[in-house]
């Protein structure tokens, strides 16, 4: 199941297995096994690489949500949360973390 998600994917966007590969920071042949569902079981680090890689979901890849239900909402920031994000840059944090967190918490609240 999610290796047919993370193919159709992929050729949605147009990417060779390779493309993908060094966008998520993933293994070619890691990846190959995730597609050919050799590997079902992978991390929630290695999801989050890949579905941002996609410009999709970890719910998606997982199943847990269709594709055509994906919105981005767009919302204004406040100033707490622009002192927030500011506050973390300013203490090394990357974007990639930021994904990275951004991905946990989805996680714990599906576990929820």
């Amino acid at each position: 199941m999610i290796g047919n998600r993370v193919r159709n994917q992929r050729k949605k966007k147009g990417y060779s297995i390779t493309e993908l590969a060094r966008a998520a920071h993933v293994s070619k042949s890691y990846l190959s096994y995730i597609e050919r569902d050799i590997q079902q079981n992978p991390s929630l680090q290695i999801l989050s690489k890949i579905a941002s890689a996609l410009d999709t979901s970890i719910d998606y890849l997982l199943g847990q949500q269709p594709e055509d239900n994906k919105k981005t909402k767009t919302a204004k920031l406040d100033k707490e949360w622009e002192g927030l994000f500011q506050k973390a840059i300013e203490e090394g944090m990357s974007k990639d973390d930021f994904r990275d967190l951004m991905e946990y918490v989805k996680f714990k609240n599906w576990l929820d």
